[in-house]
């Protein structure tokens, strides 16, 4: 329950049809087993206690009597159980029949949820047999106690409260409409679906897209339960496809014609976080129709099996990697493009470095000019060596400035900025900030100057990961007239590179992406050693894979560090040490904080993902704000891991 993880389970079960008896020993089989791992919600199949397709024996009291007497027994059996349970059984209220899902805890009933979408068509004929449930809560008798009976009921955890239930059977989900939506804007985060959908050829895809976007839609967590292997074969096959989404990912899903039971962690944060942030989710009134029951649940620190992505930027899959890095790629080049075409520019100056992110807005560029049929001769690559240049990163921005067609220019600048330690009075053999800086902002004069002698405009090359660190020289490689990479992470500049080079059908220019993705990540700023790079970013301000995972949680869902610790800890394994984790966790939230007066003042970018940092748009963020609260609880986090 700890950072808002809840563990859920979902199960089908070998039914016999029509027997509540062998039917509640497989229950409670898998209920034991799911109380045993730490599931707090575990929901199966729709009619499960009599089994689905019982029919017409829906009409005798026999089985419906013993139907009622096995929940009472499987209540008695787990007075002790604090997991909340979602079983699904006929009950007869006033005199008609309905299809319910029953929510249970520790031996006793929450509340009863009926079936509102009666399918009666083809193969079922549930309206024969059931009557339709309303959204009206009602009061009726059930093993002794009243318990609240309707489609209209949310269950709320009082020590969790961004755990919210709500439940629909099967069939609703598939209605125009489903209840689940009001359910979402009423404050559900969790849906139930108690179901009994057969298999017909392809329809696993058309049911694994709806439960996928239902969740997405509806920004929660949704739990598919569907009926299996025992269920009768007279003119239907069952398959047990059990499914659990979260915000439109399906993290667990089972395998087809056989009963199984799956169970995983939910990340309740995560969806109240999107809620918060989505203006279109209007929930006001929509709860005025609902009744909650409340229950508690033993506050537990839930183990976390479920993996996260050490790249939450990149997609793991090759495919949809290629897919992302074309479509981003084309998403710089046109906003460079209607950039270029408004001010009517047929020129653009690009600093080239040798290094990923001037090597990337290069390429960018190259897209832009060809969309707009200009000359790439027209893009002026300006190479400006200094004290901290050397001749591998030298000699790969001229042959990629070569290979692209581009117009080369080389301007050494030591001079001019050993003439400016004279005028500032600067010790030039003092390696300070002050030695770093004049380097970057005499570059960016420079590119200014010829940027207005060729009637251009100059492309920014600096990246959203240097952005969040503050890890550039204000007014220096921090300002450009355009800037093309400023919401590409680190990480993602690297594979779109990448993706560049593998896609080149010239083997030159492939040769020398290759090489530059190769480099150590520095801004050659410091004289090198030997002729090798001497000033690795990485060894200053940590790695960017683990920065970006940072920025990824911190922005995208406003987890709080601790949080956002252990899942590093989750994704990152053994790589990085507690230590490290925890120490370049502190540099980045205190960095993040600290910068932000750089951001303040970015140019104009493209934005080409969910998270930005212009402060026109993602980031309205005070440039004085405190980091207090976030240091303190890093202060207080590392007391506990002792260090």
């Amino acid at each position: 329950m700890k950072d808002g993880f809840l563990k859920v389970g979902v199960a089908s079960v070998d039914v016999e049809v029509a027997n509540p008896i062998h039917n509640k020993e497989k229950i409670m089989e898998v209920m034991k087993k799911a109380d045993k791992n730490g599931v707090k919600l575990l929901v199966f199949p729709e009619l499960v206690l009599t089994a689905y397709t019982c029919n017409d024996l829906f009409l005798q009291k026999t089985l419906l009597d013993e139907a009622k007497k096995q929940l009472f027994v499987i209540l008695e059996k787990t007075k002790g159980q604090d997991m909340v349970t979602v079983l699904g059984l006929p009950l007869t209220v006033n005199h008609k029949l309905y299809n319910c899902a029953v929510f249970v805890q520790g031996g006793k009933i929450l509340g009863v949820v009926p079936k509102h979408y009666l399918p009666n068509y083809s193969e079922f004929y549930e309206a024969r047999h059931f009557a339709p449930g309303e959204e009206e809560i009602k009061m009726i008798r059930l093993g002794g106690k009243d318990v609240p009976f309707g489609m209209n009921l949310l269950f709320c955890c009082e020590n969790m409260e961004e755990l919210v239930i709500g439940c629909e059977i099967c069939e609703d989900l598939w209605s125009p409409l489903p209840p689940s939506t009001h359910h979402a804007l009423a404050g559900a985060t969790v849906i139930c679906n108690p179901s009994a959908s057969d298999e017909t050829t392809t329809k696993d895809t058309y049911r694994r897209n709806l439960v996928s976007q239902q969740s997405a839609r509806l920004v929660c967590a949704y739990l598919y339960s569907c009926a299996g292997e025992g269920e009768s074969t007279q003119d239907l096959v069952y398959s047990g496809h059990n499914m659990i989404a979260e915000y439109g990912a399906i993290l667990k899903e089972s395998r087809r014609f056989q009963n199984s039971y799956i169970e995983t962690e939910i990340d309740l944060q995560r969806l109240e976080a999107d809620r918060r942030r989505m203006t279109t989710f209007v929930t006001e009134g929509a709860d005025k129709k609902y009744e909650r029951v409340y229950f508690r649940l033993k506050e537990e620190r839930t183990q976390i099996s479920r993996t996260f992505e050490r790249t939450p930027f990149i997609p793991s899959n090759k495919a949809d990697r290629e897919r992302r890095c074309d479509e981003i790629l084309t998403i710089q080049a046109m906003g460079l493009k209607k950039r270029l075409a408004h001010t009517h520019c047929q020129s653009a100056v690009v600093g080239i470095s040798g290094g990923l992110d001037s090597t990337l807005a290069v390429l960018v560029t190259a897209r832009a000019f060809d969309m707009l049929n200009i000359p790439r001769e027209n893009i002026v690559c300006v190479t400006m060596p200094c004290f901290g240049t050397t001749d591998r990163t030298y000699s790969n921005a001229v042959t990629l400035t070569k290979k692209l067609g581009a117009s080369l220019r080389e301007i050494r600048i030591n001079k001019a900025v050993e003439q400016h330690f004279s005028d500032i009075g600067h010790n030039p053999e003092n390696h300070d900030v002050t030695y770093e800086n004049s380097q970057a902002r005499e570059r960016t004069q420079i590119l200014m100057d010829i940027a207005n002698q060729t009637n251009g405009m100059v492309i920014g090359t600096g990246d959203m990961s240097e952005l969040a660190l503050g890890w550039a020289t204000y007014n220096g490689d921090h300002m450009s007239m355009y800037a093309v990479n400023s919401s590409v992470p680190k990480t993602l500049v690297r594979h779109l590179v990448r993706y560049y080079a593998d896609t080149s059908k010239e083997q030159e220019l492939k040769e020398v992406l290759l090489d530059i993705l190769d480099t150590p990540v520095s801004p050659e700023l410091l004289p090198p050693v030997d002729g090798v790079i001497s000033q690795k970013t990485e060894d200053l301000v940590g790695p960017y894979e683990l920065h970006d995972f940072f920025l990824y949680y911190m922005l995208r869902f406003g987890f709080h560090p601790e949080k956002i610790f252990r899942l590093t800890r989750q994704a990152f394994g053994e790589e990085y040490d507690v230590a490290t984790c925890y120490k370049w966790l502190r540099t980045f939230c205190w960095r993040f904080f600290a910068q932000h007066f750089k951001r303040s003042c970015l140019p104009d970018g493209p934005k080409v993902g969910s998270i930005a940092v212009s402060p026109r748009g993602d980031l309205r963020m005070p440039s004085d704000a405190s980091s207090a609260v976030w240091m303190s609880e890093l202060d207080e986090l590392k007391d506990k891991l002792g260090l």
